[in-house]
């Protein structure tokens, strides 16, 4: 079989692991080429990849596609302001040009949901986009695939997992500063936690599969949240001593359409969102007829994107279809 060519864009903690997971794990892709944020680099089958000081400056996304004859454009930017254009820009013309998109990066997924699908009909090409739903957490299959035909009606989830370890740590006693610095310190949190404690993240990722769950269109979904402030450490004791656990869970339901709301709330058993534990996270679909259906684990961490992004482009290799679907 004809190893699949991949155009990396993004040479980020997700971009590298995602280099070393091909290399571990998947003899049929090849990684053609890598473009970082103004350089870019060619690479030959089998080569590792060279120091970035010799990386040639970056072509436009049209030449670098038709150069290595690209099957799939892998996206590992971040989800910032600086990066979004460049993003959105990138996926529009591989989706139009017939790569398929696997992407991690959220900003463009969200702002533009149709445009992207508009851009996959006219090019006949996929997108997949599990790396941004939750790390290795297969949510996005799930939703894609798993749950058709089961009459899934509403959605119940705890997606992110600083606020999962957050929220614990606080319930222990411990200082929101000191729980958030030693989420840092592990791995779990970003340099900037503010949309894993405000919720945000948590939303995005609900409102993502939604889409994929629903064909929501995402860009306009309304969001309400309820953030981990300077208040949330009484009420995770509070929460505790009574022997349940404060989770913020996002949630969204076809009898609200179009609306996703994350909410601080006292989980007890046997619901599943009370017994994950440090930054594992976890997403409950409610199916009326066919009973609840949990999907729980995943860490989150550069190298379960990177997994989940790998995961998106093997499982396209060799098949065709369209759209998000």
């Amino acid at each position: 079989m004809k190893p699949t060519q991949v155009v990396l864009s993004g040479f980020g903690p997700v971009g590298q692991a995602f280099v070393a997971a091909v290399s571990a794990h998947d003899s049929f892709l090849e990684i053609a080429a890598i473009r970082g944020h103004e350089t870019e680099v060619f690479l030959a089958p089998g080569s590792a990849v060279p120091e970035r000081s010799s990386w040639a400056p970056l072509r436009p996304i049209e030449e670098t596609l038709a150069l290595t004859r690209a099957d799939v454009l892998v996206q590992a930017l971040p989800s910032s302001p600086e990066a979004h254009s460049r993003v959105l820009q990138e996926a529009i013309v591989a989706l139009r040009s017939g790569a398929d998109v696997v992407t991690a990066t959220k900003s463009h997924v969200l702002s533009h949901w149709r445009d992207l699908e508009r851009a996959a009909d006219e090019g006949g090409s996929r997108i997949r986009i599990s790396g941004a739903t939750g790390a290795a957490l297969p949510t996005a299959d799930t939703a894609r695939v798993a749950l058709r035909g089961m009459g899934c009606t509403a959605m119940r989830a705890c997606p992110n997992g600083t606020s999962n370890f957050v929220l614990d740590e606080l319930a222990r006693g411990v200082e929101l500063s000191a729980a958030v610095l030693d989420a840092q310190r592990r791995g779990i949190a970003e340099a900037d936690p503010s949309a894993d404690l405000s919720g945000k993240d948590a939303a995005t990722k609900v409102r993502l599969i939604a889409g994929l769950l629903w064909d929501w269109d995402v860009s306009r979904i309304a969001v309400e949240t309820e953030p981990i402030d300077s208040t949330t450490p009484a009420r995770a004791l509070a929460v505790a001593a009574r022997g349940l656990r404060l989770r913020a869970v996002a949630s969204a339901s076809l009898d609200q359409p179009m609306a996703v709301r994350v909410r601080l709330e006292a989980a007890a058993p046997p619901d599943p969102l009370s017994s994950i534990t440090g930054p594992e996270k976890a997403m409950v679909f409610r199916c009326p007829e066919a009973g609840d259906i949990t999907v729980q684990g995943g860490r989150s961490s550069p190298l379960g994107a990177a997994l989940a992004t790998l995961k998106d482009v093997s499982n396209l290799a060799g098949t065709k279809a369209t759209g998000f679907r």
